[in-house]
């Protein structure tokens, strides 16, 4: 079995990309995990350009997620919302609409900001957008706010109530895989 991570941030040092490793660190053994690195090489939209062979990184996207049983993402937040590159590469892996990659694939969705509030809205908007786009959004949220405060220096989410509400929602996403594994480690 397989999670795929994504993460909403394209800066190297991310906490939404610790968060993703936080995760990885609470699935059951034998979960495979993989973090999806191409969100700042897919080109902007344009269906003038949606043909096959797509774009490299689109490709390279779609055979992720296609590859996954499930995926998790971390999402920062941009003016209230999702970042620009995230939703990119979304509305690309949304195509063709009926039969696209994450029709009827698990998803969950996490967090983490330099705000107070973790991403709440962002959150909230990405779920939105993929049950939009036919994902079956699972239920939980982890909003790591003041995210400087809540890794460690080797990355590590240091916040017991946070690890917990991650282990929820990791545990959810795992119970919707097509075959739903024993309990989180």
């Amino acid at each position: 079995m397989k999670v795929l991570g994504i993460s909403g941030s394209l800066r190297h040092d991310s906490y939404n990309t610790k968060l993703l490793r936080a995760a990885e660190e609470l699935l059951p053994a034998a979960v495979e995990f993989e973090i999806w690195d191409g969100l700042k090489s897919v080109p902007p939209y344009d269906e003038d350009d949606d043909v096959f062979p797509a774009p490299p990184a689109v490709a390279s996207l779609r055979a992720a997620v296609a590859a996954a049983d499930a995926v998790l993402f971390a999402t920062p937040e941009y003016n209230s919302s999702i970042p620009g590159a995230l939703k990119n590469a979304l509305d690309w892996a949304s195509r063709p609409v009926t039969t696209n990659v994450f029709r009827s694939k698990p998803v969950a969705v996490v967090g983490a900001s330099t705000g107070a509030f973790g991403a709440v809205w962002a959150q909230a908007e990405l779920r939105k957008v993929l049950a939009t786009i036919g994902a079956r959004v699972v239920d939980g949220e982890v909003a790591v706010g003041h995210a400087p405060t809540r890794f460690d220096e080797d990355g590590h989410l240091v916040d017991e109530s946070l690890r917990e509400q991650l282990v929820e929602v990791v545990e959810a996403l795992v119970s919707e895989m097509p075959v739903a594994l024993s309990a989180v480690a």
